[in-house]
């Protein structure tokens, strides 16, 4: 029986490159190898930086759980709070609900701030409604006035545009006349829902410190488990409050606000300028101008705030792109601010533009996908690009494990959180340099849209039919092409084993490229 020897192609340099490599190699070899060598470099000192500020963080987290250390478990809370129970002197307090369109959820919202446990004429509840559609608007006064006629002093606020957005409805709402006798303003987005004790908890400690601005609840997710999509999720943001707020707070007294579930001192706003709306990040522009002014931050932990994950893809890509223009966007616009600034340290300024501005919402993106969808497998077709092992492997898998630990629920997801984090990468990436460049698409404001109790009727009705354009990602779908071309060109010809690394993340590309992530509501 005659015996077939495979051999692979000759194509003039090697032995071992396919068809694709020999072409980038005769038509761009000279200029795309130190391209990928320069680009290689770079990854390497952003995940240097990268893996250096996740593990200060880790180090201060841990300090300040093994010794007791949260900032806000120093003030006296329960005595201030019989204190002021004592003296019957309870501040005014303005609650303001934004919402734009928010059919599902404004119910939950308000009937949530309106239960808040405060003396009823010590709080105002102020609904900032911007939606277009008339019929809403109607049920949303209906909802107010009936809180009304129970008793709570709920004012009904619309406007017939949409300046400024969020920002703009904030800054209008201020400017109220019955707003002047209020000290402070806690905000509340239309999915949020506080429990009773949420102002107990959180204003005596304006009350007893003169040098606080802010004080910031965490979230806690009432649909975490609806969805692969929004267990991910959680597990991000999880890492967000449980570490990088918590290390703000408590090291630098300064962090981002998180747009809802906090209260300002209405003094500190004022002192900042007020809101504005040159960003799609007004909440963050807002903490960095009153840090800059020197006002204190406090981040209580153990104050969770109920409220929704964006469930559908969609919604999340969107929400996504808000959340990593605006910041680069601020960034460009504030670092001369910042550096000029001689109220506060040095240090704090290092820290606001380094750690803050620079590390988390630029390099974290622009790393995770320039390496891991670009450079990884770019190497695969171009053989003289090595990659070392602790660049490719032990890095990524510290930062990965000191994400993953602040959800231990969900450490078995691992491997979908870092294909998933990769997908959203690209978008992130896209988005940031968009903000730094202010190019289209800088000001895109989006509301998040939220389902409430939507998907609970969608499951009990007939599965509704969708046209196949509403699923598809074009851009993931060319993404995944790429990767899974270079893992078959690993497998045959490679010998690092890159494949299994990019056949999976093809895999997650063409899932996500396919709209099978999240849930899906057709429009």
């Amino acid at each position: 029986m005659k015996k077939f020897i495979f051999k692979e192609p000759r194509l003039g340099f090697t032995n071992t490159t396919s068809s694709l490599s020999y072409t980038l190699k005769s038509l761009g070899g000279p200029i795309l190898v130190p391209i990928l060598r320069a680009a290689l470099v770079l990854c390497t000192v952003m995940s240097l930086m990268l893996f250096i500020e996740r593990v200060y963080m880790a180090v201060i987290i841990l300090f300040v759980k093994l010794f007791g250390k949260k900032r806000y478990t120093k003030y006296r809370l329960n005595a201030m709070k019989e204190d002021l129970e004592l003296n019957k002197s309870y501040p005014m307090v303005l609650i303001q609900i934004p919402m734009y369109n928010e059919k599902e959820v404004y119910k939950l919202s308000i009937g949530a701030a309106c239960s808040l446990s405060w003396p009823c004429n010590r709080f105002i509840v102020q609904v900032l409604d911007d939606s277009t559609n008339e019929t809403l608007r109607e049920l949303v006064e209906l909802e107010c006035k009936k809180w009304i006629e129970k008793g709570v002093n709920v004012k009904y606020e619309n406007r017939h545009n949409r300046n400024g957005y969020k920002a703009g409805a904030l800054r209008e709402g201020l400017q109220k006349q019955y707003v002047t006798d209020c000290e402070f303003v806690v905000i509340f987005d239309a999915d949020f829902q506080p429990d009773k004790d949420f102002l107990w908890r959180t204003i005596p400690y304006l009350l007893e410190n003169p040098d606080l601005g802010l004080v910031q609840a965490r979230w806690k997710f009432v649909n975490a488990d609806e969805c692969l999509m929004t267990r991910l999720q959680e597990m991000s943001l999880d890492y967000h409050f449980s570490v990088e707020q918590e290390v703000g707070s408590s090291t630098y007294s300064f962090f981002g606000f998180n747009g809802t579930a906090g209260v300002w001192r209405i003094q500190a706003i004022h002192d900042a300028g007020g809101w504005k709306d040159r960003t799609t990040v007004e909440d963050m522009d807002l903490a960095v101008r009153a840090s800059l002014k020197g006002w204190k931050f406090v981040f209580v932990g153990d104050l969770a705030v109920k409220n929704e994950l964006p469930s559908t893809f969609k919604a999340y890509r969107f929400q996504q792109h808000r959340w990593s223009c605006g910041p680069a966007n601020l960034f460009k616009k504030m670092t001369r601010e910042i550096l000029q600034c001689e109220r506060v340290s040095i240090w704090k300024r290092f820290h606001v533009i380094y750690a803050f501005f620079f590390v988390r919402k630029i390099v974290a993106h622009w790393v995770t996908f320039f390496f891991y969808c670009i450079v990884i497998p770019a190497s695969v077709l171009v053989p003289e690009i090595k990659l070392t092992k602790p660049v490719a492997i032990y890095i990524p898998a510290i930062i990965t494990l000191l994400n993953a630990v602040c959800t231990p629920r969900s450490l078995h997801l691992v491997v979908f959180w870092i294909l998933f984090e990769n997908v959203m990468s690209l978008h992130r990436t896209k988005a940031a340099i968009i903000g730094l460049l202010e190019a289209n698409r800088v000001n895109e404001w989006v509301v998040t849209e939220k389902l409430g109790n939507t998907m609970k009727q969608k499951k009990a009705a007939k599965k509704p039919r969708f046209r196949l354009g509403e699923r598809i990602h074009v851009q993931e779908l060319m993404m995944g092409t790429f990767m899974l071309y270079c893992a078959i060109h690993d497998l045959l010809f490679g010998k690092d084993h890159f494949f299994i690394y990019l056949l999976l993340q093809a895999g997650a590309f063409f899932v996500m490229g396919f709209g099978y992530i999240g849930t899906f509501v057709p429009s």
